[in-house]
């Protein structure tokens, strides 16, 4: 890691270094790991709760991990929406929910395993057109049936020169919460955090027509950071 100029040395310096390796936490994980510490702390006499809770504390702190991102500043590009595994790309017709015309979109997919931090992020900078959740099932995430079956939450993002990206959130086998905090109305910059899913899931991203996908499947994604394609 390169040295901070403006940080001399000392425990300032050391508090930034550990700052920068250890995200901070997402605060919907806050409860999960109070909860967690309370298990600790009431059966701090039982070796095995104790431990138990400690344990469940740090897991929760990690899941719910919100890892500082740096975009990129070029024009015309989408990036991921979340960190993971592209599973799919291809073309698909959006959600029906939407109203959106019934056209096939280049549409890219990507897989969360519980290992991944789960936090989602604006692909594009721009207004939020419309938003639109539909219950559903709960298959594994990694299936192509999950888009059409499971349970999922869909965002719009109009970019100021009209352009559209639609980011889907998507529950996943033991995913059984998806948390949106935007309306219809918010603007966003690219890379904004915007919500999340519990415990693994899946994010697809449908392009407008004509955009060049830049990755291909078997890829890993930073969300915020992996550039997913250029517009046209």
């Amino acid at each position: 890691m390169a040295r901070r100029p403006d940080i001399p040395s000392g425990p300032a310096r050391l508090a930034a270094l550990v700052r920068s390796a250890i995200p901070p936490m997402h605060p919907a994980g806050r409860p999960f790991v109070g909860a967690s510490l309370a298990v600790a702390a009431l059966g701090y006499r039982n070796r095995w709760l104790r431990n138990a809770g400690l344990a469940a504390a740090l897991a929760n702190a990690a899941f719910f991990r919100h890892p500082p991102r740096v975009p990129p500043q070029r024009p015309g590009v989408v990036v991921a929406p979340a960190d993971g595994l592209v599973c799919l790309v291809g073309e698909a017709t959006p959600p029906a929910e939407l109203g959106l015309p019934a056209a096939p979109l280049p549409r890219v997919s990507i897989f969360l395993s519980i290992l991944d931090a789960h936090v989602q992020r604006a692909p594009i900078g721009g207004e939020v057109v419309a938003v639109a959740h539909r219950p559903g099932r709960y298959h594994s995430a990694e299936l192509e049936a999950a888009s059409e079956d499971n349970e999922r939450n869909s965002v719009v993002i109009r970019a100021p020169d009209g352009e559209q990206v639609i980011a889907v959130q998507i529950a996943g086998l033991v995913a059984r919460r998806i948390v949106c905090d935007v309306k219809v109305g918010d603007k966003l910059s690219i890379g904004d955090t915007y919500g999340l899913i519990r415990y693994g899931s899946r994010l697809d991203t449908y392009l407008p027509a004509g955009a060049n996908v830049l990755v291909t499947t078997g890829q890993r994604t930073l969300a915020g950071e992996t550039v997913l394609a250029e517009l046209r």
